[in-house]
């Protein structure tokens, strides 16, 4: 599968260095998956062969650009953050019971759960693999990402305590979940390139905050995108009882209308159909027509707009060039899917 940038960087000289870093790192993690067991080989390689958008190693190619630019060194980078990446979602997908990823049938689907769990592992021993190869420092960031990845999975297993502020507390298990292999994704480019420091601290902040903007955005896209653009039924986060910006806003509300007395608000009674039954496909409509019209969703865009603009802050130090544009296109992009 040839692979571009999916975001326009403006520059042809960039557009041509970065097009040839991901073919690169194309081929490289189908010479990583491939196996001569057949079974393992189909298994490794299913979710790679059915696209994505390829945002990591991207990131890591763009990132590479504020030093010395793309390097194998540097394909290895974004190839492991990628496998990382893939095997995730190997074991998100069983862990939700997700009959589809990316349009095609779940690894779990095809193969079995218990299949597509060690599926995912191999992947993560893979990236651990060429991650050593990349000296002990990488070697540690990589083992901190996967901590973090571990963590935020653990939290949105778990939910938060009465103590915690659900709408905080989900801001962190996106940070955790998206954010930080964003975050080393950038970092990675910046490290193996031997960018300056700056802006290796650039990158790093800027990945946290753009991979927090892009989850937000689609907390919303599952409300306001039609099933032909998404693949999925709208809604289908709050069928499945995924916590959502959008709904966390209704539930904040409703606590304060019920302290304050306010037993007929509109909030309370959204939030307890948020609640209840979604299985009918004509509630579920219901749910998410009033959640459209609901002032929570201009608030979740709003949110989603400051930690875009939180991540272009970060890129304020580094020096004008076709890097910094194309990064700050990156954030700039998240916010115009909140159109």
């Amino acid at each position: 599968m040839a692979y571009r940038s999916t975001i326009p960087l403006g520059d042809p000289v960039l557009d041509a260095a970065v097009s040839e870093g991901l073919e690169a790192v194309e081929a490289r993690m189908a010479a990583v998956v491939h196996s001569p067991d057949r079974m393992i080989g189909d298994a490794s390689a299913h979710l790679l062969r059915s696209g994505g958008k390829r945002l990591r190693p991207l990131l890591v190619l763009l990132s590479a650009h504020l030093g010395r630019g793309i390097s194998p060194e540097v394909v290895d980078g974004a190839v492991a953050v990628e496998l990382t990446h893939l095997a995730s979602l190997y074991h998100d997908d069983v862990m939700d019971d997700a009959p589809l990823r990316r349009g095609a049938p779940s690894a779990h689907e095809v193969f079995g759960p218990s299949v597509a769990i060690l599926t995912g592992d191999l992947l993560f021993a893979k990236a651990s693999q060429i991650v050593s190869g990349l000296g002990p420092d990488m070697v540690r960031i990589q083992a901190e990402t996967f901590e973090r990845l571990c963590m935020g999975q653990l939290h949105e297993t778990v939910g938060p305590s009465p103590e915690d502020d659900p709408v905080a507390f989900h801001i962190q298990v996106l940070a955790d979940k998206t954010g930080a292999l964003i975050s080393t994704s950038a970092r990675f480019g910046a490290l193996l390139a031997e960018a300056p420091t700056t802006a290796v601290d650039a990158v790093v902040g800027f990945g946290e905050a753009v991979g927090v903007a892009f989850q937000l955005a689609d907390d919303i896209i599952d409300l306001t995108s039609p099933a032909e653009v998404t693949g999925k039924t709208p809604g289908t986060d709050l069928r499945e009882g995924v916590p959502t910006m959008p709904s966390l806003l209704v539930q904040a509300a409703a606590r304060r209308d019920r302290a304050e007395g306010l037993v007929d608000s509109p909030d309370i009674a959204l939030a307890a159909a948020i609640a209840g039954d979604l299985t009918s496909d004509v509630v579920l409509a219901e749910v998410v027509e009033s959640l459209r019209a609901n002032p929570a969703l201009d608030q979740a865009r709003q949110i989603a707009r400051t930690w875009a603009d939180r991540a272009v802050s970060y890129l304020e130090p580094l020096p004008v060039g076709t890097a910094k544009r194309a990064l700050m296109d990156v954030a700039e992009l998240f916010i115009a899917r909140l159109a």
